[in-house]
């Protein structure tokens, strides 16, 4: 039996109805943790990998964590959920969906980092910023790329983005 995990929601640019969503197939998952290296280098100043670990201060995190218990691994982030609990947790609305996109982002300039979506996240996927600032730090799936870092970069394919109608 294939088990995934799905992250729902992201791109309706494509007409309604449609969603993008990342899935993760733990089966392929290796732990190698490619996926938070990409994702902590596209959300850097510089986008230059050398550069985002040993030159960068203050480091940015990477929004997506490889978990592993035993012989299983795989990405955890942010699902994208229909109704999350973060947007309505949320008391400065620096939780938002994308209108564009459909994606759940939070806009660092509003946070003012009371940790309630950090509280009512049902899987664990938002993180404190540990870069000196008291906000609030999810997966964006790399808003405006393509493709987030983490799918394009996975060795395995343990990442994919699929386009789904509902």
């Amino acid at each position: 039996m294939r088990l995934a995990f799905v992250w729902q929601a992201s791109s309706r640019a494509k007409g309604e109805g449609q969603l993008k969503r990342i899935i993760v197939h733990e089966e392929y998952c290796i732990g190698c943790r490619l996926c938070e290296v990409h994702c902590l280098v596209q959300h850097s100043q510089s986008h230059d990998i050398i550069k985002a670990f040993k030159v960068e201060q203050p480091r940015v995190m990477p929004r997506v964590t490889v978990e592993e218990s035993g012989p299983l691994s795989f990405a955890l982030q942010c699902r994208q959920c229909l109704e999350p609990s973060c947007l309505e947790a949320c008391i400065s609305g620096a939780m938002h969906r994308d209108e564009r996109t459909g994606a759940v982002i939070c806009d660092e300039s509003l946070c003012v980092g009371c940790w309630m979506c950090i509280m009512v996240c049902p899987v664990g996927a938002i993180q404190r910023n540990l870069t000196g600032t008291r906000i609030a730090s999810k997966c964006d799936l790399c808003y405006g790329a393509d493709m987030p870092a983490c799918v394009a970069h996975c060795p395995n394919e343990a990442l994919t983005y699929e386009e789904i109608s509902l």
